[in-house]
């Protein structure tokens, strides 16, 4: 029973490792989308992947401008990278 117990435990504290930052409360200010995609091509991002995570942030999967593959979350008022990986 105890070693049910210390998997569960050990499945939990291993999921919230891997949990992305929070970057805003609310959506107010939000840069759209679409135009911060653009920002991002623009600075030679190949975006494969582009969703909003559960703690507001854009996180984004993909390449950069020499090809080097990337995961970046990126507070979406302020467009400034907050982690990558």
């Amino acid at each position: 029973m105890k070693s049910i117990a210390v998997a569960a435990l050990s499945l939990a504290l291993a999921g919230a490792a891997v949990a992305g930052p929070t970057c805003t409360t609310s959506k107010e200010g939000w840069k759209p989308e679409a135009a911060f995609k653009q920002d991002l091509q623009a600075q030679g991002y190949q975006i494969k992947v582009f969703k909003v995570t559960k703690g507001n942030c854009y996180e984004i999967y993909g390449t950069d401008k020499t090809g080097k593959k990337v995961e970046i979350y990126f507070d979406p008022v302020s467009g400034k990278a907050v982690k990558s990986e």
